[in-house]
């Protein structure tokens, strides 16, 4: 029963426009769906203009819908909780960027680059998220602006870590501070050096393996640059004994070639050297969650023209993301596949071409079922096929159209003459 409401409430989340993916979820798409849905049932047409819509959006109450966003990833996490790695839940914690239309609300609270004119860039906004690295659930997320740090907004999420968990993440989130609090809270720490010079053999207190030290970090020195308190600093022990591997990298085509990792899992004997660098190859997997929500889902460049509702459109894609995660979870359990095997683009697809059969109103509940289960197994189908040290370049093949680039606000650009002749810019 809990499934075929997850299908039911994620199939009503995409058609009716609750969160926004391209072109086929305007709001001018959506009333026109409206209006064939009541075509269909010989109901008054509604009338085309969009305020309606707009005005009912608007009155969702952001309280309520984070508290649907818990549910969602509770539920997710209940489903996956003996499926960690070491029987252990492994938080994974990046941050990514989105764009808004250019407004003076949105400008005041997410400015644009400083190096643009006005009118001629767009509110840029910062989203730091943890995830689930086992089930793909989104567990916790903060919004700030471009110019704020990815470490300061997980600060903020500190209530997400539960002990016992383990937190993976890069080098923007390698401090002394953090390390520390985590492990007060019974959590550990997989990180990427940053900051700091590799201690060497001959400093380590212990040689457990090739590449593998037990080491001391000493206390950061004090100064007023620091992100927390004198006092915090005060608090904080003289010294921190981690791990330190060294990570050689051999797969062809890659830009690094070594990195360290430091990790307060300091118990070789449990988590050898190859099973902690394997797991942090996994953190790959953090930038496909992302893709997931921008790329797949449309998230990149939102469209709302208000701080509350940005905040709410945000919101809507994190619950819509979450409820597919379900179904992919379920799915990949009838086929005993890691849910991280299944297409995600697949998923929705086939989400959306489902749709339009639960909303018949003569359906009974063993028709939903027998539908939720054909569901289930069109998802499970699309399986990935796993391709270990794939290299993709982030790079362009057509050529951009040969548009000027807007240098001015747009009521004073000038446009070049013979555009033709002009070449954008590379990407």
């Amino acid at each position: 029963m809990a499934r075929s409401v997850a299908v039911v409430c994620t199939a009503r989340l995409i058609p009716f426009g609750l969160f926004s993916h391209k072109c086929w979820m305007l709001m001018a798409e959506v009333v026109r769906r409206i209006q064939a849905f009541a075509a269909a049932r010989s109901m008054p047409t509604p009338p085309t203009s969009t305020s309606a819509y707009c005005q009912a959006r608007n009155k969702l109450e952001q309280d309520c819908l984070e508290t649907v966003l818990g549910h969602t990833a509770d539920s997710l996490q209940q489903r996956g909780r003996n499926q960690g790695w070491m029987n252990r839940r492994v938080v994974v914690v990046d941050g990514t960027g989105v764009s808004m239309p250019d407004t003076p609300a949105n400008q005041a609270l997410w400015p644009q680059q400083a190096n643009q004119k006005p009118g001629c860039g767009f509110p840029q906004a910062r989203i730091c998220a943890c995830f689930c690295l086992q089930t793909g659930a989104l567990l916790s997320y903060r919004v700030g602006s471009r110019k704020q740090q990815e470490l300061p907004l997980l600060r903020q999420q500190s209530e997400t870590f539960q002990s016992g968990d383990i937190f993976l993440g890069d080098k923007g989130f390698c401090s002394y501070y953090d390390v520390w609090k985590l492990q007060q809270a019974g959590g550990d720490s997989i990180l990427t050096l940053a900051r700091r010079t590799p201690v060497e053999t001959t400093s380590a207190i212990k040689v457990l393996g090739p590449d593998d030290l037990l080491i001391q970090w000493p206390k950061p020195a004090w100064n007023k640059a620091l992100s927390y308190s004198k006092e915090t600093w005060q608090a904080l022990p003289e010294q921190l004994t981690l791990r330190q591997i060294k990570v050689t990298v051999d797969a062809p085509g890659f830009r690094i070639k070594t990195f360290y990792l430091v990790t307060t899992l300091t118990d070789d004997s449990t988590y050898g050297s190859a099973e902690l660098a394997d797991l942090y190859y996994q953190r790959w997997d953090v930038e496909l969650f992302f893709r997931d929500i921008k790329t797949t889902m449309g998230m990149d460049i939102l469209r709302c023209r208000t701080p509350a509702m940005v905040n709410k459109e945000i919101l809507m894609h994190l619950i819509a993301y979450n409820a597919i995660r379900i179904l992919i979870f379920d799915a990949a359990k009838e086929v005993m596949h890691a849910s991280r095997q299944i297409s995600f683009k697949a998923s929705m697809q086939a989400l959306r071409q489902w749709e339009p059969l639960f909303n018949r109103m003569d359906m009974n509940d063993q028709e939903r079922r027998r539908l939720t289960a054909s569901l289930i197994q069109a998802i499970a189908a699309n399986v990935i096929t796993p391709r270990p040290g794939r290299r993709e370049p982030r790079c362009l093949k057509r050529r951009p159209k040969p548009y000027a680039l807007l240098s001015a606000p747009r009521h004073e650009m000038i446009e070049i003459p013979h555009r033709s002749r002009y070449h954008a810019k590379q990407a």
